[in-house]
């Protein structure tokens, strides 16, 4: 079965048909309202937790361009004001962004914050220790998602569901009580993300969450929005959206401005969409595109797409698509294990 076939079949046999985003749900009221804080809230797949539609990045608060009190400072302003998705990974910044945020998360803070982190170990024992690394780093006895971080090769699904691999780590850590939910993340192509859902049916185990590229430049070249969104929501597993601006590369495009790259991933039903902050002005930012928003008619959706299509054709903007220069695991093969 070629690459093609297998897409369209995978999508099919999850119960939706391979039509692109419009053939999941349409936003509900609540799902598209924010509050009074101006953030919107959303329920995390089957979980039944609310979350914040937008979600803080951890990758960004952990660089050496932000000190560390102000990243703790940015951390609690963003809990203080509604954000309550943190984002994390057992490799970003060597660790340093774990630290940080177990610091922002003293004093109370860590009570209003639904935390998830990342691994990269592949097999049992390196993913076992980068677990309890993470909670040493984050200060914390439980986090509230641990998510197998980039699977983005073909051999990611054998790796992790194999005799004493990765998955038998994050059950143990689960039945423990270190981990309430489990997800995993990619942002190479929805071919592997669809392998990856597939394995896991066959052995029998559900993901709570996925988390993938969704912007306005993912629609038109290897679409997770396309691809693997509708299965998502057939099989009750939470969409997580990430790489709302491809880093900076999509508005380097100059096709978008960065409310609407926000705004056009809000429409999408994804229960969170992370995005990278480190600053009160991007802060600023998140907050002015939830206080905004209002759902977006098809005639929108089209026209913001029709913009974006020729910049988007060949993954130009798109770089952790088409090259490695987002891979930390093609970099430093040995934290897989």
């Amino acid at each position: 079965m070629d690459r093609r076939d297998f897409l369209k079949t995978a999508t099919i046999a999850a119960g939706a048909a391979a039509t692109g985003p419009w053939s999941v749900p349409a936003l509900r009221a609540e799902e598209a309202t924010p509050e009074s804080n101006g953030m919107i809230y959303r329920t995390l797949g089957n979980t039944g937790v609310r979350v914040s539609a937008l979600g803080l990045g951890g990758y960004h608060i952990g660089r050496s361009q932000i000190s560390e009190d102000d990243s703790i400072k940015l951390m609690r302003a963003a809990i203080d004001r509604g954000i309550n998705f943190l984002d994390n990974c057992w490799d970003y910044n060597d660790g340093v962004s774990e630290v940080r945020m177990g610091k922002a998360l003293r004093g109370g803070y860590r009570d209003r914050a639904f935390l998830m982190t990342k691994i990269d170990g592949r097999t049992k024992e390196a993913a076992t220790q980068q677990i309890d690394e993470s909670l040493k780093r984050l200060q914390v006895d439980r986090v509230d998602l641990m998510q197998l971080h980039e699977v983005i090769r073909l051999e990611d699904p054998d790796r992790a569901f194999a005799e004493g691999g990765a998955i038998e780590a994050l059950q143990e850590a689960k039945q423990s009580g270190k981990i309430r939910f489990i997800g995993f993340t990619g942002h190479k192509d929805p071919y592997v993300h669809l392998r990856m859902l597939e394995t896991a049916k066959r052995n029998g185990f559900h993901f709570d969450t996925v988390q993938m590229p969704v912007n306005v430049m993912d629609a038109h070249f290897r679409s997770f929005t396309h691809d693997v969104l509708p299965v998502l929501h057939r099989e009750g597993i939470a969409p997580l959206g990430m790489k709302a601006f491809g880093d900076h590369f999509i508005l380097d495009s100059n096709t978008v401005k960065p409310i609407e790259c926000l705004h056009y991933c809000l429409n999408l039903p994804v229960a969170v969409q992370i995005t990278g902050i480190d600053s009160m002005q991007i802060l600023d930012q998140a907050f002015e595109a939830t206080r905004t928003f209002k759902p977006m008619t098809e005639q929108q959706v089209a026209s913001l797409l029709e913009r974006t299509r020729a910049a988007a054709q060949v993954g130009k903007f798109e770089l952790y698509k088409t090259t490695n220069h987002f891979d930390g695991t093609a970099h430093n093969p040995q934290l897989l294990g």
